[in-house]
């Protein structure tokens, strides 16, 4: 039986903390911003992580400790409304921002104010868009899709020498904005596919807003839709891991089955001319998560035509234990054919 605190504008950081490390419930009925500020202290509390011996340890150190702090930070909540109104001082209207990530409520209940705070950032990105300049044009992620804010490898696409595929596949395509990539390059026909129906759905949006619903055909599917492509480009999660958040899929997958999947199948999918175009970092070998990319390119009975690398522009934080390794993060654009 979990036990509920009623918790206001006095309870202070440490305090909090230690409840919610004794897994009681914290129900805010306190200032609105003041909620916000609690959770901010709380999390500057909570973000220590000690470095291991090896990278890898580390990492999973990491991993542990980031997944720990989000469940101690959820045992914030809030009361909401059936349509998501939340009655503190200061609080802003979020029931748009909610009824797009969660569907409409049928009761009131008590939910952690840090899925509150991820659908109202989701919807301010999904109103705003994301603007992507090798593109021209702005994307729109959804809740629970991830946003091309890391553009690098959207440069090594457009670089890429073009092979003017009469078909191409887009495989585990998020919000779409690889498949649109493609019809800028020059491609007619191209199918996008998703597993996570939030993806699909988000895809669909912007290929309609961008006019490209005549070009691109977005489906529901696991990897490889049916047939064959003369060009194949998928950007798949770039690190081994567990997936404990809607966000995560774009980032970890278990024991890189994505990764596998996607170069095992991939023979069956490419024409006999055709290539692929696998993007993917290479911060999972220097952690020492996962064989080199190129080894598993082999393995899959297929063959390295060229690679294209770039460096990641995003700033790491001095408190990251992972600094130095993200640092020297390089991704490439793999380019993939049959083994002749």
């Amino acid at each position: 039986m979990e036990t509920i605190i009623e918790v206001g504008d006095r309870l202070t950081a440490d305090h909090a903390v230690k409840l919610a490390r004794q897994d009681r419930i914290l129900l805010w009925r306190g200032d609105f911003r003041n909620a916000l500020q609690l959770l901010a202290a709380m999390k500057r509390r909570l973000s220590r992580v000690r470095r291991e011996n090896t990278p890898a340890k580390t990492f999973h150190s990491y991993r542990k400790a980031t997944s720990r702090r989000a469940h101690l930070l959820s045992r914030v909540q809030v009361d909401v409304s059936p349509d998501f109104t939340l009655d503190l001082p200061h609080a802003p209207d979020v029931t748009k921002a909610c009824k797009q990530a969660f569907g409409q409520a049928t009761y009131k209940h008590r939910m952690p104010l840090t899925e509150i705070l991820g659908a109202l950032g989701a919807h301010r990105w999904r109103e705003k868009g994301v603007n992507v300049p090798a593109l021209g044009s702005k994307i729109h992620p959804h809740y629970g899709v991830f946003a091309p804010t890391r553009q690098e490898y959207l440069d090594l696409v457009n670089k890429a020498p073009w092979p003017n595929p009469h078909k191409a596949f887009d495989i585990g395509t998020g919000t779409g904005v690889l498949a649109a990539m493609l019809t800028k390059r020059g491609a007619n026909n191209v199918v996008a596919v998703d597993i996570e129906p939030r993806a699909v759905e988000c895809a669909r949006d912007n290929v309609v807003r961008l006019g490209l619903d005549e070009r691109i055909e977005i489906q529901h599917q696991d990897l490889f839709p049916r047939g064959k492509a003369d060009l194949v480009v998928c950007n798949p999660p770039w690190l081994p891991g567990a997936v404990s958040a809607p966000l995560d899929a774009a980032i970890y997958d278990p024991d890189s089955r994505m990764l596998k999947g996607f170069l095992s199948k991939l023979p069956d999918h490419l024409t006999d001319g055709g290539e692929a175009w696998l993007i993917i970092s290479d911060l999972a070998e220097r952690l020492g998560l996962r064989a080199p990319t190129e080894k598993l390119i082999a393995e899959a009975g297929l063959k390295t035509r060229d690679r294209l690398t770039i460096r990641p522009r995003h700033k790491t934080r001095p408190d990251d234990p992972l600094a130095e390794y993200r640092a020297a993060e390089i991704t490439s654009l793999w380019r993939i054919c049959h083994m002749v």
